[in-house]
């Protein structure tokens, strides 16, 4: 049984890290309730696990988007400005609160199950805003500087609170700010800021013990070759099947969890 079990972790692995190539939705959206509703792991373990599981997934994500050219350094700089100190002091915060478990579990269970149904959302609704974003009148460059990094503290507290909100809502919102940039530039420069963030979350996680090291390696053996594939198939996704697809398991997840 243990074995079959570290065969279904690496599939959904695999799954995931295709996902997240994909579209750049994907990784605690999918794998943290994936974790906890099917797996049974424990709330707290599930966030700290998949974060360091993202982060390493998102470094080869990072690779090939980078050899390609679709990500904007400026803009991750910007966004880990607010990101950073915002994933230290909420981790400060579930270290010194987060105890009995219970609580942290109750915290990470209500984050995870609002920020999966806001990621249904803006997954659903991310062309459509595209497009409004195009016909609209777009802030000048300097002036995109503070909410990007108010994006940045926004998505640390999520992150680090439910490994989720990265992607799709991180994506939605950078292309708001910066529509002139290519889809595929968005999602490159979304993927390459999740590694600094997700890194430092997860190892925040680990020190107040809430990484499952032997789970983590499983979801990497499957989830590390998914995201390289992913990645290189992303200009050729089918996003009207992936997009709304994505939105209803989200949807429901979060349902799940809240109910």
């Amino acid at each position: 049984m243990h074995a079959q079990l570290d065969y279904l972790h690496a599939i959904a692995g695999l799954l995931v890290g295709l996902l997240v190539g994909l579209t750049g939705v994907g990784g605690g959206s999918l794998m943290t309730p994936l974790l906890v509703l099917l797996f049974g792991v424990s709330p707290s373990t599930a966030v700290g696990t998949d974060l360091l599981f993202a982060a390493t997934t998102k470094i080869a994500g990072t690779l090939v988007h980078g050899v390609r050219a679709t990500v904007d350094w400026v803009i991750v700089r910007r966004l880990a400005t607010g990101s950073v100190p915002a994933a230290l002091v909420t981790l400060a915060g579930l270290a010194r609160f987060g105890h009995p478990p219970t609580t942290a579990n109750h915290t990470i269970v209500l984050a995870l199950g609002v920020m999966l149904i806001l990621t249904a959302f803006a997954t659903l609704f991310q062309n459509f805003l595209l497009q409004l974003s195009k016909r609209a009148d777009h802030l000048p460059e300097r002036q995109t500087l503070v909410p990007t990094v108010a994006l940045g503290v926004v998505l640390g507290v999520a992150v680090t609170l439910s490994s989720v909100g990265a992607g799709a809502i991180g994506v939605t919102v950078l292309l708001l700010l910066y529509p002139a940039l290519r889809v595929s530039g968005i999602v490159g420069t979304d993927i390459a800021h999740a590694v600094p963030l997700t890194l430092i979350a997860g190892f925040g996680h680990w020190a107040i013990g809430d990484v499952n090291p032997v789970l983590l390696l499983n979801l990497l053996i499957g989830s590390l070759p998914g995201v390289v594939i992913g990645s290189l198939l992303s200009t050729r996704s089918p996003d009207r099947v992936l997009r709304p697809l994505l939105a209803a398991v989200l949807l429901i997840s979060g349902y799940k969890l809240l109910a």
